[in-house]
């Protein structure tokens, strides 16, 4: 349901408050690191520092050898990875000027895909754009700046006018963090604030190829939506003319709405979340197809195996589970998940059908998980052939190795 949200009419009056600089030595390895570019140094990296640090201070680190700048970034009281940093190598001055450089810089990036039919993308992609812990999507002309670290407070007075003048929002929402809300907020800024602009209802619709989509961007996951897998999406779309579809955890329908529009004959999402599915509906609906669309609530693992017990087929098959690697301790469990569910698909796709495979775990490197698929699909005595392995789309830029998160493969089985 759509739903009444507050103005704020003009862009509010944001908080100018002095932050500090703290001077900091590395030890050798960290150092070495951070001269190759790395963005995160951790609390038990730090060798020396001047003062205490808080949230919001910039710190200076100096080499160890020469004593002169190395690189600069934010203070981070709250994180085990206590400097973000910023800049390297190069002395700089962190202001205004530097973040609309660093705006324009990640914008460029971007162009190719807003050439296309496409009005919803990744703006800021956090450290891989030289802004860590912060991301900004755009759906169609409502900017939503999502904060992963309080230190973001002291500086939105320098990157928000950018924001918006790039990106030419008429609208921009701010979502916090689960950590940042737990944080003291002594500026009264909330999850869901209008920052500019007016918002009208808090469901946006906007195109992602041509195809429509909607995005609730106060209360929604994330900033709203999942623009990651876009061109995963349109892939799928593309393959889909006369098939039959199965998209597993379809959460708001991403793939089967493509596969709809793309001219699927029957289109299957499943998920365990039934408002999810809801919002699936919904999207399928705001587009034009001749096909069937149906829902299954239930858990992927439980409902894959009924349906393959009921010899269910599909011509296609995507699976696209959550992350099941959250911390190093996760890694095996979110292993054995990927086999299982790599085998339950291979018992659902038809011959000559294509099953499409993702993982969204950092900690699962793309070599381990494209790697983990074939040996399932060769212990299972399966013919195939690897189609396409693709990676992160153009606004999802990798900065750094920790950047990388998604992998998917597309199989055909022979």
């Amino acid at each position: 349901m759509l739903k009444f949200i507050a103005k704020a009419k003009k862009l509010i009056d944001l908080p100018n408050i002095q932050t500090r600089k703290i001077a900091i030595k590395l030890k050798p390895s960290a150092e070495i690191l951070v001269k190759k570019g790395h963005p995160w140094i951790f609390e038990n990296s730090i060798a020396k520092q001047n003062k205490e640090g808080k949230s919001g201070d910039l710190a200076i680190i100096f080499d160890n050898r020469k004593n002169k700048f190395l690189a600069c970034g934010f203070y981070d009281p709250n994180s085990p990875i206590r400097i973000k940093v910023l800049q390297a190598n190069t002395p700089v001055t962190i202001n205004a000027a530097w973040f609309a450089t660093k705006v324009k810089e990640a914008y460029e990036k971007r162009i190719p895909l807003l050439q296309t039919a496409t009005n919803s993308y990744r703006l800021i992609y956090g450290e891989n754009d030289n802004l860590p812990s912060l991301v900004a999507d755009v759906y169609y002309n409502v900017l939503v700046v999502k904060l992963y670290a309080s230190y973001w407070f002291y500086y939105l007075k320098d990157i928000l006018p950018e924001l918006i003048k790039i990106s030419k929002a008429e609208t921009t929402v701010l979502r916090l963090s689960r950590n940042v809300l737990k944080e003291k907020n002594e500026f009264g800024f909330t999850d869901g604030q209008i920052l500019d602009g007016e918002l009208h209802n808090d469901v946006i619709v906007f195109k992602e190829h041509g195809v429509n989509f909607s995005a609730n961007v106060i209360h929604g996951h994330k900033t709203g939506y999942f623009l990651d897998h876009r061109n995963n999406r349109k892939k799928v779309g593309e393959l889909a003319k006369n098939k039959t579809v199965l998209d597993v955890f379809s959460y708001a329908g991403g793939f089967s709405v493509h596969a709809l529009v793309g001219g699927a004959k029957a289109v299957t999402s499943l998920d365990i979340s039934a408002p999810a599915l809801e919002i699936a509906k919904r999207n399928a609906k705001l587009n034009q197809y001749t096909g069937t669309h149906e829902i299954i609530v239930g858990d992927a693992f439980s409902a894959l195996n009924n349906l393959a017990q009921a010899k269910q087929k599909f011509d296609i098959v995507v699976i696209d589970p959550p992350s099941f690697a959250k911390s190093a301790a996760e890694v095996d469990r979110a292993l054995a998940s990927y086999k299982k569910l790599t085998q339950l698909g291979l018992r659902l796709v038809a011959k000559k059908g294509t099953l499409v495979l993702a993982s969204c775990s950092s900690r699962v490197t793309s070599d381990v998980f494209f790697e983990l698929v074939e040996e399932t699909l060769h212990r299972n005595n399966a013919t195939y052939t690897i189609l396409e392995k693709t990676l992160h789309d153009i606004d999802h830029p990798i900065g750094f190795k920790e950047g990388a998160y998604l992998k998917c493969v597309y199989v055909q089985i022979d």
